[in-house]
């Protein structure tokens, strides 16, 4: 494996998975609510790591659980069915950011975040990719800054950033990635270079 290819490949997969997918809406729904940009980006932050951390131990675990045979066959189908998950448009219900208002700006954001990105897409991603790269740390590193150069900047320019992105576009280009990955893991083209 070329060294960093399991950061930038995680980053950009994500960060392309990302656009337009339900916690990059929940972003900009909680930015519409509270408008307090920084609480909310720490919220993600946290909330993203430890979900995306919590990803990569599955990932980690299931490698050495599974046999390489299993696994590869398990992951180049999880790779191709991702590529097609990532063609259905994401929604985020208002109920999504009911948090008791207690728990402030950035315990509203953590606990809504955590929760919308569980069973999502990245978090399905970086289990997957922590598979084929057998590099947890560097995929969650890569997943986690994915997430926030999707997200992040819904928090601060919000709808007006959105609305200009062809995300047909973005999730296509996605779809087309995973769907790559899902071919050469199945035939085994990443073990015969050497990756």
């Amino acid at each position: 494996m070329i060294v960093g290819e399991a950061l930038w490949v995680s980053t950009g997969v994500v960060a392309l998975a990302e656009m337009g997918d339900k916690t990059q809406l929940l972003a900009l729904l909680l930015a519409a609510r509270f408008r307090r940009p920084w609480p909310i980006v720490a919220g993600i932050v946290a909330a993203t790591v430890v979900n995306h951390a919590l990803a990569g131990a599955v990932g980690a675990w299931l490698a050495s659980a599974v046999s390489p045979a299993v696994l590869r066959w398990g992951l180049g189908l999880s790779f191709l069915a991702m590529a097609g998950w990532m063609l259905i448009p994401d929604k985020v219900d208002e109920d999504e950011v009911r948090i008791p208002p207690r728990w402030g700006v950035f315990g509203a954001t953590l606990v809504a975040f955590f929760l919308a990105e569980m069973a999502d897409k990245t978090q399905i991603a970086t289990v997957a990719l922590t598979i084929h790269y057998a590099a947890p740390v560097l995929v969650v590193a890569g997943t986690t800054l994915g997430m926030l150069l999707a997200d992040v900047p819904a928090v601060f320019v919000g709808d007006r950033l959105a609305r200009r992105i062809p995300m047909k576009v973005v999730h296509a280009i996605a779809a087309a990635v995973f769907a790559v990955l899902g071919v050469v893991t199945l035939l085994g083209v990443g073990e015969r270079l050497g990756f």
